[in-house]
């Protein structure tokens, strides 16, 4: 059926909209000593875990300055031997000059068990960044202890099980102070119970294919909230969070309706996404329906897969952009206000631009630091055999959409060339000149670290939060920046970004001309905070009064 989307007043008016600068980056990962390949240990009987590895997460674990990388990796399969090193997760030290070390054995974060995905924030207040691996059967926290090494502190904090539910897979997690009470929360995705002695065989024709999530029963997700001791409760019933049982793929973190509590969207694979309102006093209330955003605009449950929120046309609300399968689109919703969204994915070029790919990590930045915010998609299909039984490709390249600055989106990132079953992708600034990079994990191949080489015409300014009374992270602070022109934007911190990935915490705003600008920061706490004529091109670190 060939669909003619509504013709609107801004829609017209977006049509005359001026090219943006072009989005480019380059692939150095191996140049910059990065040599991880994702073991996700594929079987002819296509076990459903197979395809859903593998996260990855930009931090400073060090606290040098300069990001570093996290790869999850798949292990070997329950049940299929013993796991040799190769299957280990990796961390990779960001040693300056555009160079990474391997740090994995020093740091003692090589994980046990088939891992999915990973969620990075300072969750005890040490001012060290700490790792959350979500995973098949098993979950790992890892706390930092500030000298370059991390504890496995998982039964400790009370995080070795999932309220008694059998055979638990966590796809990812993120982290978030849903009662601003300044310490950080978790809230944990599951996706289906799994069991590899019971899965079905299913086929396309003569070939062997990974089922449909209809063969799986769903999952409850849980939250868990920070006692401040280094301990963790189940507060997954109590909050209402548990009563919604979906089939979890990610979760990002807004306010959509401007309360002042952190609300929760949660993508679901072929079931209606969820989106939990922060009722305060430690419930959620689910409005997924009621707010628009359970379904795409054609009235369809898709196969949500990566999320991100942020403020893509600079209202001051948060949208969210979401990946699905091919044939779906992938759903970019537009906050209208008053606690609705709009599906603008045709409107806005960006339903035309997906509608043949599989989409899987992404991330809303601005990429070639014009002022409005771009979108990123790591896209590669579910089955690695798929042109054996269709006429698309398995292996694609990923996406990078340009912000016209008028609800509408443009193909660049012309770069992007290299194929592959792409899944995981965390973003932030490697090499510390400004512009927002990404990494990017292959099904069996080398992992992509791609530099953003835009073209350096447009300024920047980034900020790293430091709470006082807020989580000392500042995640969930919103950030509002007017630049000498006075043109305005707003960004949230945040790590819980894409498919089981976590990108770096800096809040970062591309400024177009503009050298110089205020800012003004919502703390979680309540504090609201001003700085006056600040220069730009630079990282600004701010400490909560």
């Amino acid at each position: 059926m060939v669909r003619f989307p509504v013709v609107t007043a801004w829609l017209l008016a977006a049509l005359a909209g001026a090219a943006p600068v072009p989005i480019a980056f380059e692939e150095v990962s191996r140049a910059a000593g990065i040599a991880f390949t994702l073991r996700h240990s594929p079987t002819p009987a296509r076990h459903q875990i197979e395809t859903m590895a593998g996260g990855v997460a930009a931090l400073d674990f060090d606290n040098d300055g300069r990001l570093d990388i996290y790869f999850v990796n798949g292990a070997r399969q329950p049940g299929l031997g013993k796991t040799d090193p190769s299957y280990y997760n990796r961390l990779y030290r960001n040693v300056g000059g555009n160079r990474f070390e391997d740090a994995t054995a020093k740091a003692g974060v090589q994980g046990e068990g088939y891992a999915t995905g990973v969620a990075a924030a300072d969750y005890d207040n040490d001012g060290f960044t700490d790792l959350f691996i979500a995973g098949v059967n098993r979950d790992i926290l890892y706390r930092n202890r500030g000298d370059g090494t991390f504890e496995d502190a998982t039964s400790r904090a009370g995080l070795a099980h999932h309220g008694g539910m059998r055979q638990p897979w966590s796809i990812g997690a993120g982290w978030f102070d849903y009662d601003n009470d300044g310490r950080l929360d978790l809230f944990v995705v599951n996706y289906v119970a799994w069991d590899p002695a019971n899965e079905p065989p299913c086929t396309a024709g003569a070939e062997r294919v990974y089922c449909h999530p209809k063969y799986y029963q769903g999952l409850p997700n849980r939250l868990f909230r920070n006692n401040g001791d280094g301990t963790f409760t189940d507060v997954s019933e109590r909050s209402g969070i548990s009563a919604h049982v979906g089939k979890g793929m990610a979760v990002a973190f807004l306010d959509y309706d401007a309360d002042g509590r952190l609300d929760a969207m949660v993508t679901n694979d072929t079931t209606p996404n969820f989106l939990f309102h922060n009722e305060g006093g430690g419930r959620f209330r689910e409005t997924g329906i009621t707010a628009a955003v359970a379904y795409n605009d054609d009235g369809r449950a898709l196969s949500s897969m990566g999320a991100d929120a942020r403020d893509i046309d600079n209202d001051g609300r948060e949208d969210l952009f979401v990946t699905a399968n091919h044939n779906e689109t992938f759903p970019l919703f537009r906050n209208l206000g008053r606690g609705l969204f709009s599906d603008i994915a045709y409107p806005s070029g960006v339903g035309r631009l997906t509608l043949a790919f599989t989409g899987w990590s992404n991330g809303i930045f601005d990429f070639n630091n014009d002022g409005w915010k771009d979108l990123f998609a790591a896209r590669g299909a579910i089955d690695d055999n798929l042109e054996r039984f269709s006429h698309r490709k398995a292996a694609q390249t990923n996406m990078a959409l340009a912000n016209t600055g008028n609800l509408r989106f443009v193909e660049s990132g012309s770069s992007l060339k290299g194929t592959g079953l792409h899944r995981g992708a965390a973003f932030g600034d490697f090499d510390g000149d400004g512009r927002v990079d990404a990494v990017v994990t292959r099904l069996g191949e080398p992992a992509l670290l791609l530099r953003n080489v835009s073209p350096a015409r447009n300024r920047w300014l980034a900020l790293r939060l430091r709470g006082r009374k807020s989580n000392r992270d500042g995640i969930g602070a919103m950030v509002e920046v007017t630049g000498a022109s006075g043109r305005k934007q707003w960004n949230r911190c945040t790590t819980a970004v894409g498919y089981a990935s976590s990108s770096d915490r800096a809040v970062h705003f591309g400024m177009g001309g503009d050298g110089r600008a205020s800012v003004e920061i919502a703390w979680p706490s309540g504090v609201r905070q001003r700085i006056a004529d600040v220069a730009c091109d630079r990282y600004l670190t701010v400490d909560e009064p």
